[in-house]
């Protein structure tokens, strides 16, 4: 039999509890528990590790800190560290580092905006954190299927959510490819958090230049802040510069 290892990711320890126990009693199914986002990340780096990956984790919507208790039934592995990661976040950086698990996300109510950014995220599928187990379980089993599910009730909301974010993300794309690509590559800068001085010299000019460039990228993107110059960037899928390579540009190549 082919099992389907899951991670119960929540830091409400009864529901954590409650669901990793009703799920282990399923033939077909290994389950665990974490406490929190950074807990859950040290779960899955250590079964990767150990070459036992999870296949499904099933994240906590309004995942937060940590909270202390008994020893559970089903062990919940806490963290005590104070970066914690929210649930999306949670499914973002899963994405990112084990693209081959799925994420499903439990939430208390339906809100197509948050179901629109876990999808966004990288998440197979949002559900009411009150649904039956065997509902539960078909999602488990569809998301290993690359199946999305959603609620119907949803579905319209999210759609809507998902096409209104494609316009932004069109309208910044065009707006980025206004820029010329010394401002592109200074933008790039920004987006990774230097300064005008650091700007300066990594890219090899002066910080006068750099302030003129600066200043051109957000005239051209049509904002007033070096913040509001990297939301849009982000939007348009526009990354950090890479801080760990070796320069190599020069002042007066990409001018």
């Amino acid at each position: 039999m082919v099992r389907i290892r899951v991670l119960v990711v929540d830091d409400h320890r009864i529901f954590a509890e409650s669901l990793a126990a009703a799920l282990a009693a399923e033939p077909d199914v290994d389950v665990s528990a974490a406490g929190s986002g950074p807990a859950a990340l040290r779960c899955l780096e250590r079964a990767a590790a150990e070459g036992r990956r999870f296949d499904v984790l099933l994240v906590d919507a309004d995942l937060g800190g940590n909270l202390p208790g008994v020893r559970p039934a089903v062990p919940v592995q806490e963290s005590n560290e104070d970066n914690l990661v929210d649930g999306i976040s949670l499914v973002a950086g899963v994405r990112s580092g084990q693209p081959g698990v799925r994420t499903v996300v439990l939430a208390e109510k339906d809100e197509p905006r948050r179901a629109a950014l876990a999808l966004q995220a990288g998440a197979s599928g949002w559900v009411a954190k009150d649904c039956s187990l065997s509902r539960l379980l078909t999602v488990i089993r569809g998301v290993l299927r690359d199946e999305t599910h959603l609620p119907p009730a949803l579905l319209t909301g999210v759609l809507r959510e998902l096409t209104a974010a494609r316009k932004h993300r069109t309208e910044s794309e065009r707006l980025v490819e206004s820029l010329t690509p010394r401002e592109r590559e200074v933008l790039r800068c920004m987006v990774a958090g230097l300064g005008r001085k650091a700007v300066a010299e990594r890219l090899f000019l002066s910080p006068h230049t750099v302030r003129t460039h600066m200043q051109n990228v957000l005239g051209k993107l049509g904002v007033h802040s070096t913040l509001a110059a990297v939301a849009l960037a982000r939007r348009a899928g526009v990354g950090p510069v890479d801080l760990t390579g070796d320069v190599v540009e020069r002042g007066g190549q990409l001018a």
